[in-house]
């Protein structure tokens, strides 16, 4: 602002005084009022000392802090191959759908778009939204629908009405690292409850429910899962309502990845099994329709029995409120993108997600001393090490960082995770970059592995 007068009334004792010119210096503050002179000078501080915050100072990103720290320099004589970033569009071999970017056209073309919308969403597009995922058994109206900036927010918002600092939350081992960020960084505690790679990463109810205490404000479960890639039964995922159920304990479901389940498996929304347990589920455009850099997610609000009652929706509402909310282009865009998507993009993608992690499953079951647990959805496969037959590596981090050094593989360490003596590989790579990448990582595991009766001092180093 300049500091043309701008002509405003001014009161004085209750009387209104003449109409008189006042800078917008003034009126903005400069140490004085209109003429009266400056105020009374406040302390100050000596000298300089901006700080962070504490919020600021408890944000970690685990994956950042292990791959930040990681000596990452590829093999000059090998093309790199990353199989670390959960971004599907990355070696662009899984574009988005011809109709997905015509309703993005269409929006941008039309020009209603381009100022704010409501902080929740524009209500044409939560109500797309909530027929696109109503089920008799859990339906859904646009008032049920808050639309985010990505399903990363959607998640943050609903850890955020439903946890206060010194609450704890439980989340899954291994699991995505952005919930102990967003956690942490709120002063909530997180507990880590197992998941079962002999079970196919089935959650460990037993130690789930070891966990719950009267602080616990959310039970956080991510279906299909990442990094795992699996899909719950409709049994197991009964079994866990049941835990929920008995302690009170309401629900943030992960289902960015819905949908995106191999054939034969089913996926049943968490919602859809509940009869009394509240849930809120996150979800997106990201993963499924494969355009993460869109950033439109939403949360669903699952509550039939009203025991969120009006406070949890109000509590999000303000939440959403903090900023302007979701691209106001993707809103336009949404309801088209939600019906005009064809059934054969979907079926295709996750034709070619199975068909890489059956390549990737099968080439690594055979190479000593790895065991793949083969998924059934989403974009990922973990890969357990047996550290035991790789005396020359210190942990996963040392494993996956000398990977890189001598084969430019690059596969996250699951200790970014929670979950040591793993990694992770994501099957979004064209298959011929899948083949190489496996035939890489056996040539190494076969330089490396040691049987058990060895000490390890005989290395090739």
């Amino acid at each position: 602002m300049d500091n043309k007068a701008y002509l405003v009334q001014m009161k004085s004792s209750g009387v209104q005084g003449p109409a008189r010119s006042v800078s917008a210096k003034a009126l903005l503050g400069n140490g004085v009022h209109g003429s009266r002179g400056p105020t009374k000078t406040k302390s100050r501080r000596q000298r300089w000392e901006v700080k962070a915050s504490a919020m600021a100072e408890n944000t970690l990103n685990p994956i950042r802090a292990i791959v930040d720290g990681m000596k990452l320099t590829p093999n000059p004589e090998k093309p790199m191959i990353s199989l670390s970033i959960g971004d599907p569009t990355v070696f662009g071999n899984l574009p988005t759908d011809g109709s997905v970017l015509q309703a993005m056209k269409d929006a941008i073309d039309c020009q209603q778009y381009n100022g704010y919308a409501p902080s929740v969403g524009y209500l044409k597009s939560r109500q797309a939204v909530a027929n696109f995922y109503s089920r008799p058994e859990a339906p859904l109206q646009a008032e049920d629908v808050i639309l985010t900036s990505g399903c990363s927010q959607a998640i943050e918002l609903a850890i955020s009405v439903l946890c206060n600092p010194g609450d704890n939350i439980l989340v899954p081992r291994p699991g995505f690292s952005l919930y102990k960020t967003l956690a942490v960084s709120m002063g909530i505690e997180v507990k880590l409850y197992n998941l079962l790679p002999e079970k196919s990463w089935e959650m460990d109810l037993q130690h789930m429910e070891s966990l719950i205490d009267e602080r616990t404000s959310c039970l956080i479960v991510t279906n299909p899962s990442n990094p795992c890639g699996s899909v719950f039964s409709k049994d197991h995922l009964q079994k866990v309502l049941r835990v929920a159920s008995k302690h009170c304990v309401p629900i943030l479901a992960d289902e960015i990845y819905s949908d995106m389940v191999f054939p034969g498996c089913s996926c049943p929304s968490l919602a859809s099994l509940s009869s009394d347990v509240p849930v809120l589920s996150c979800g997106g455009l990201a993963k499924r329709w494969l355009v993460p850099g869109w950033r439109m997610g939403w949360i669903l609000i699952h509550d039939r029995n009203d025991i969120f009652g009006p406070e949890i929706r109000q509590g999000l509402v303000k939440l959403s409120q903090r900023i302007l909310g979701a691209c106001t282009i993707v809103q336009g865009a949404l309801e088209s993108i939600l019906n005009d998507t064809p059934q054969s993009f979907y079926s295709n993608t996750i034709s070619f997600l199975k068909s890489n992690s059956e390549i990737c499953f099968k080439e690594l079951s055979s190479v000593p001393g790895l065991n793949p647990v083969m998924p059934s959805g989403a974009m990922y496969l973990m890969v357990g090490i047996e550290m035991d037959h790789f005396p020359g590596f210190k942990n996963d981090v040392d494993f996956t960082e000398r990977l890189v050094t001598e084969q430019s593989v690059f596969c996250l360490p699951a200790s970014a995770f929670e979950y040591p003596n793993f990694f992770r590989i994501v099957v979004t790579v064209p298959e011929e970059l899948m083949v190489e990448a496996c035939s890489r990582i056996r040539g190494f595991c076969q330089r490396y592995y040691r049987p058990p009766s060895c000490d390890g001092n005989d290395l090739d180093q």
